[in-house]
């Protein structure tokens, strides 16, 4: 009997019952795909009360990144485009990734050495572990990955290299920062 370390992990059961991830999955992935929307279109329409690109523009520049107002283009698309990915279940391990990334930042310029209350990163943290459970673990059954021939039956490497991109973008961008 030989074990793979990343298996191929299959969309159904053998008798096509539906399973308790099949339900969960997509819970997960509303809910942080949502939340992530909601924070992308804050920064690049001012949807939901948000400050825009403009304003987020400055933020980020305060934050030492240069170019600041293309940073918000690039931190709102990412949790936009990311967010409606987990919401679709559509490239769920780069979408995942991508949110991951911008957590990251967020986090770095966001983080006193506070955990909880107004200044701390829990919630950070929350999505960030969310976006990883769903990079690993896959969007579950009901997802538009099931469409796409290398993501229909999800592989932990998938997750793992996403992880990895979405790490290594992160760290780029910190380093950008003055």
């Amino acid at each position: 009997m030989t074990a793979t370390l990343f298996p191929t992990v299959p969309r159904t059961t053998s008798g096509g019952s539906i399973t308790p991830c099949d339900v969960g999955l997509p819970v997960l992935r509303v809910v942080l795909g949502a939340i992530m929307v909601v924070h992308g279109t804050q920064k690049l329409f001012q949807w939901f009360d948000g400050p825009g690109i403009k304003a987020t523009g400055m933020f980020f520049g305060k934050a030492g990144y240069p170019a600041g107002e293309s940073m918000a283009v690039i931190a709102g698309l990412t949790e936009t485009l990311g967010g409606l990915g987990l919401i679709l279940g559509l490239l769920t391990p780069l979408a995942a990734a991508g949110i991951v990334g911008v957590l990251i930042n967020a986090i770095a310029v966001k983080w006193t050495g506070s955990v909880i209350g107004q200044k701390g990163i829990e919630f950070e943290c929350l999505i960030i572990a969310g976006a990883v459970t769903l990079a690993l673990t896959g969007p579950g059954r009901f997802a538009l990955d099931r469409f796409v021939p290398v993501l229909r039956d999800h592989r932990v490497i998938h997750g793992v290299l996403a992880l990895a991109l979405g790490v290594v973008l992160a760290a780029v961008a910190l380093l950008v920062r003055d």
